[in-house]
């Protein structure tokens, strides 16, 4: 029995553990700052981009420092494609993955966390055995006088044994290598929940840029089929011509043969169009014969005119990968402090009561229970400098996460000076391509009114056809440049998901 000295100790001894525990070996993670002078490009952006009368060719302000909000998209005033977005972030299995892997990770740090408690086990154990007759003393088969229960003496004695048992164990965090374990772990629950953004943003992104490639293709059929038309109503006034006698055939064949060229630019772009629904099928959650009912044209989507602009020192807070990356980086940080913790002393109590008996209703009566009490340590002396080499090797995978967060960091500010600069060389583009559709149009109408009358020959009407072809095939895919220029955007300035749970909306 411990005396009034041993008990006043033990208080003493657990303020010594909690103490030492309050400690943590290995480096304590910083979040780097923020690039010194960064900025998106190394002239001033101008106040507008240019202006024309096509689809889409809205001049463009950039709104600097201005905030972007969490449904983006919906400043396409498009409600097909509102309702498609919702559905692929409430069918895609991509969003599903992401989730599962959030809360796999949330439920790993829980589970590391454990390790802060003591265990507690409770045993129980029956056993029935059978002893030599021969044995002599006081067996716990035997009667206190030497005669054996059921039995006599030299002859076998069977009796039955009961024990039960509380176990308690405690494993003190002396030098944190539990808490640098958690620390890690959260770190890695982070960087899946900001992969859960990623995930949204990305899906939104491809939702629209599918959109839209649907609607500049639809667009190119239009103009695909409308130069087919043109070229037959030319084939058939040089069939006349013909037949007249003020065309040769040569010139038949040539229009025939631009005919043919003009057809054979159809089923590419019917294949791309199909391929571009199957496409929007899937985003959706949805197989290929699952058809979805919104289509999307040029003429029902609006371009947004003012273009938020995030500041250079916000955009690592509202980039999805860059926190992401940081994440990683904190992560290793904190396995560097548990590869060190893990070749200093480890220090466990365990405590242990229960009672024994021949009986079960005497194991805890007079003289069956009993208790331990036992505290150790153990300190690695030898391993094959394997506890060294996981250390050095955790401070390697800490200088590689802080290299890969250089490096996302620097391809972020890249992804969104690239953005700015094709937003206002596009603009530009889409303004030229639409002063050319409409040189090249006045062109052909008057030249196909001379070819008629006599006064060209054949080979200007077919040169005027085909720059109006291509004027107006540039036109278009100038249009759904511009369009997915301002998607790419929003996401390359991190697509508002800091507003998501504040707008209550159903990406969740």
């Amino acid at each position: 029995m411990r005396g009034p000295r041993a008990r006043g100790r033990a208080p003493v001894v657990l303020a010594v553990f909690a103490a030492l525990s309050a400690c943590s070996v290995g480096p304590d993670f910083k979040p780097p700052a923020s690039p010194a002078g960064a900025g998106f490009t190394t002239t001033a952006l101008p106040g507008t981009t240019d202006a024309s009368a096509a689809i889409g060719g809205e001049a463009q302000r950039f709104a600097i420092g201005h905030d972007i909000q969490a449904d983006w998209w919906t400043l396409f005033r498009s409600a097909a494609l509102d309702s498609l977005v919702q559905q692929a972030f409430k069918a895609n299995p991509n969003i599903d993955s992401a989730r599962s892997a959030l809360v796999q990770a949330q439920e790993n740090v829980s589970a590391q966390q454990g390790y802060f408690f003591p265990t507690a086990s409770a045993s129980y154990q029956f056993q029935r055995q059978q002893l030599a007759g021969n044995l002599s003393g006081n067996a716990p088969g035997q009667q206190g006088n030497g005669t054996f229960i059921g039995g006599s003496p030299n002859k076998p004695a069977i009796f039955n044994f009961h024990t039960a048992q509380l176990t308690v164990g405690y494993t003190p965090d002396v030098f944190g290598g539990n808490r640098r374990a958690v620390e890690s772990l959260q770190a890695q629950a982070d960087n899946q929940r900001f992969m859960l953004e990623a995930s949204y943003i990305t899906l939104a992104s491809n939702v629209v840029a599918a959109a839209l490639q649907e609607a500049s293709i639809r667009a190119q059929l239009d103009a695909m089929r409308t130069i087919v038309r043109g070229n037959e109503e030319s084939l058939d006034i040089l069939q006349k011509q013909l037949r007249a006698g003020y065309a040769t055939r040569i010139d038949v064949a040539a229009q025939e043969a631009a005919l043919a060229q003009a057809k054979a630019m159809v089923p590419p772009l019917e294949k791309q169009f199909e391929q571009t629904r199957d496409l929007i099928r899937a985003l959706v959650g949805n197989l290929p014969n699952q058809d979805v009912s919104e289509t999307f044209d040029l003429a029902g989507l609006h371009l947004p005119e003012d273009l938020p602009v995030s500041l250079p020192s916000k955009l690592i807070e509202q980039r999805p990968d860059v926190q992401a990356a940081e994440a990683q980086m904190h992560a290793a940080s904190a396995d560097v402090g548990v590869a060190i913790a893990a070749m200093l002393p480890q220090f466990n109590i365990t405590g242990a009561g229960g009672g024994a008996a021949t009986q079960f209703a005497q194991m805890f009566s007079s003289g069956g229970p009993f208790w331990s009490l036992a505290t150790g340590l153990t300190q690695p002396l030898f391993d094959g400098f394997t506890l060294l080499h996981r250390k050095r090797a955790a401070e390697q995978a800490l200088v590689q996460a802080q290299a890969q967060y250089r490096g996302t960091v620097i391809a972020a500010f890249q992804n969104v000076a690239d953005t700015l600069h094709a937003l206002v060389s596009d603009a530009s583009a889409l303004a030229a391509a639409a002063d050319a559709e409409q040189a090249a149009t006045v062109t052909l109408d008057l030249t196909r009114r001379q070819s008629q009358d006599g006064y060209v020959p054949y080979l200007a009407l077919l040169s005027a056809q085909q720059a109006y072809q291509t004027a107006l095939a540039t036109r278009v895919q100038a249009q759904a440049t511009r369009f997915g220029d301002t998607a790419a955007l929003y996401q390359a300035l991190g697509g508002g998901w800091w507003h998501r749970e504040e707008q209550k909306t159903a990406i969740r």
